[in-house]
């Protein structure tokens, strides 16, 4: 075990050493693999920040449910006990019609206009909450065609629909950036892999006399691999200086913007949960491009005798 954790050091402080002796060309690659590491974290922290100021409007999203007229409130009553034992009910709240004559009574400003009315014209109504983990539309939309499915029921109507749309918004922001990820990640193991592949075009000749010794390609391999991961470990470490700096920068005139609107809105710092992420991702990337790099341009190396 001890020879071989000296191997993987060894392996460690040479790559280590080998972009020490050149740190322009590794500030280049490395600030590369940050903006690239910077771009969707940033974006992904943003949404993040919007997404946790507005969950708790899931709670403002409401279906309200019209019985007809010939309905009785013993049977709302009873569909009110059923629709609560339904999975992504959390509440539900009998309104009679008599309770909904006074309230409008109360606060329309024409209560005496509705003195004379000799019957009631509101019918009885249901108000249904639903969780806050079944408001996205697709759930609002089987729960509005189940309560509508019920022959006493008239009418369902969906309220606070911005907050579905807001919701839906979210939802496509989160996989642009999942999608932008993803294609900037795979900018990260082409520049990795690009560079790996010239500095083994540089030793072709150190590393066909190391073959030429009985060294395998595991063993030639391994300070490349770890090349790749300084890169990526250096990349995330900067990615997260540039995103706290970001972050620094624009929290006052965000936290004045969102004041001039009445809200205490804050832009969201990186946490040491998403910096340790971003670092994992940055090596993780760069451990893939060495990888597939050294994998397609080692096998061409043979010591030639």
């Amino acid at each position: 075990m001890s020879g071989w954790l000296s191997r993987h050091l060894q392996a460690l402080l040479f790559a280590a050493g080998r972009l020490a002796r050149a740190p322009l060309g590794t500030l280049f690659t490395i600030l590369v693999i940050a903006v690239a590491l910077t771009l969707p974290a940033s974006f992904a922290l943003l949404v993040g920040s919007v997404r946790s100021v507005t969950r708790d409007l899931a709670n403002a999203v409401d279906v309200t449910v019209y019985f007809r007229h010939d309905v009785s409130l013993e049977a709302v009553q009873k569909l009110a006990a059923n629709t609560r034992s339904r999975a992504g009910v959390a509440q539900v709240k009998v309104i009679p019609a008599e309770q909904a004559l006074a309230d409008f009574r109360r606060d329309s400003g024409f209560g005496q206009a509705l003195e004379a009315l000799t019957d009631n014209p509101l019918p009885h109504a249901m108000d249904v909450r639903p969780t806050a983990t079944a408001t996205r539309p697709e759930d609002l939309e089987a729960l509005k065609a189940q309560l509508a499915a019920s022959p006493e029921v008239e009418l369902v109507q969906i309220d606070s629909e911005w907050v579905l749309r807001l919701n839906a918004i979210l939802d496509l922001l989160r996989r642009i950036v999942l999608g932008s990820a993803v294609l900037l990640g795979l900018g990260v193991v082409a520049v990795i892999g690009n560079t790996l592949r010239m500095e083994i075009d540089h030793r072709r000749a150190e590393i066909e006399v190391t073959k030429l010794v009985g060294g395998s390609n595991a063993f030639v391999r391994r300070p490349f691999l770890y090349t790749g991961g300084l890169y990526g470990l250096l990349g995330g470490m900067l990615a997260s200086a540039l995103m706290g700096l970001s972050c620094r920068l624009l929290a006052e005139p965000v936290a004045r913007l969102a004041q001039s609107y009445g809200s205490e809105f804050t832009l969201a710092t990186p946490s040491l949960a998403q910096i340790g992420q971003l670092l994992a991702v940055g090596v993780g990337l760069g451990l893939v491009g060495a990888f597939l790099s050294t994998s397609r341009h080692l096998a061409r190396i043979e010591p030639r005798v």
